[in-house]
């Protein structure tokens, strides 16, 4: 099963009453073991099935790495190996953290990442999907603004998707070198993607939006071992530390409210398999067509114990549109061995 290409942003995929499937994968990999065998293992998987599109959604490294060319263009190499198209948004690991490493700057990974996964309107992969590419407002680069051309757009089927440059570590708020003018320009257009993504799946009578992004924002005070603590109603932070995230929640719950049908924000960066309805309104009720989806991921101390990814069916004439299959790779099981 392969998407084919509009030069809209749109794609058909092939498959019974226009269902189809996706794959979604991240944090990975982060040791050498996961490089060589799980995501090898992991990249087989998928390929032996039919997917319509495949979305890394950040962190190709672990964040203690250092940021050396080699490690992207292995990256690239990875999700060029994909049969179907293969989209990815960056992680924090992958350019916030970098300054971690001395005579290494974050915004330079950055721009180094725009132009070797983004310099084209199409997905990476075997087969190439066409992409929105988001052109304003500007985002900070090395040598002046410049467009965000890792938010990225397309619909299949009657269902949109949308990627979102946003971060852990305080989405770029907090960590070695914070940068608050860095953050300030990429939310804004952050916030204005989404916006717009909404704008666009109404317009196209959409059945469904799904967003993937890198980080784990916190929508609550129960996670504090993974995520940021925040009031669920008014979606400020309370942990002490700097919120990088406030201002795209409201704005994202304010649209889900309007939607009224399934939203979906996948993401990784915690490393913690999960699908919930975290999301509250400002009355402290459950967003009941919002959905959070975290990948797999990491916990390299484990080996392979982690390399697997999420299986998405996709059916936009299906009341909630998403039905989610874990896929559990058979070589890369570690506590119980495959029968």
């Amino acid at each position: 099963m392969t998407a084919c290409v509009a030069q809209n942003g749109q794609a058909q995929g092939h498959g019974n009453g226009g269902a189809y499937a996706i794959g979604l994968w991240g944090d990975l990999p982060y040791s050498a073991v996961q490089a060589t065998v799980g995501v090898t293992n992991l990249i087989a998987d998928m390929n032996s099935q039919e997917l319509v599109f495949t979305v890394h959604d950040g962190d190709l490294k672990s964040g203690s790495s250092v940021c050396s060319d080699s490690v992207y263009t292995q990256g690239l190499s990875y999700l060029n190996s994909l049969r179907a198209p293969a989209a990815f948004t960056p992680g924090d690991n992958d350019w916030v953290d970098c300054d971690r490493t001395p005579g290494y700057s974050s915004l330079a990974q950055l721009d180094f990442e725009r132009t070797l996964f983004f310099s084209t309107p199409f997905t990476l992969g075997q087969h190439q999907l066409h992409q929105e590419v988001q052109s304003t407002p500007l985002c900070p680069g090395v040598g002046g603004p410049t467009p965000c051309v890792e938010n990225r757009r397309w619909t299949v089927n009657g269902v949109t998707y949308a990627t979102l440059n946003i971060q852990g570590s305080c989405n770029n708020l907090c960590d070695t070198a914070p940068d608050p003018a860095e953050y300030a320009a990429r939310n804004q257009a952050d916030i204005a993607w989404t916006q717009q993504t909404f704008d666009e799946a109404n317009q196209r009578h959409s059945a469904a939006v799904m967003f993937i992004s890198q980080a784990d924002p916190g929508f609550d005070a129960t996670d504090a071992t993974r995520a940021p603590i925040r009031d669920s109603k008014t979606l400020a932070e309370t942990d002490g530390f700097a919120d990088g995230f406030k201002d795209f929640l409201v704005a994202l719950r304010q649209q889900v409210v309007a939607f009224k049908k399934p939203v979906v924000y996948v993401h990784g960066d915690s490393h913690y398999f999960r699908i919930d309805k975290p999301f509250l309104d400002e009355q402290g009720r459950r967003l009941e067509n919002f959905t959070r989806v975290e990948t797999f991921g990491d916990h390299q101390e484990n080996g392979t114990n982690d390399v697997h990814w999420l299986k998405v069916l996709v059916d936009a004439s299906s009341r909630e549109v998403f039905a989610y299959q874990e896929q559990i790779v058979p070589g890369n099981r570690v506590a119980v061995p495959a029968p």
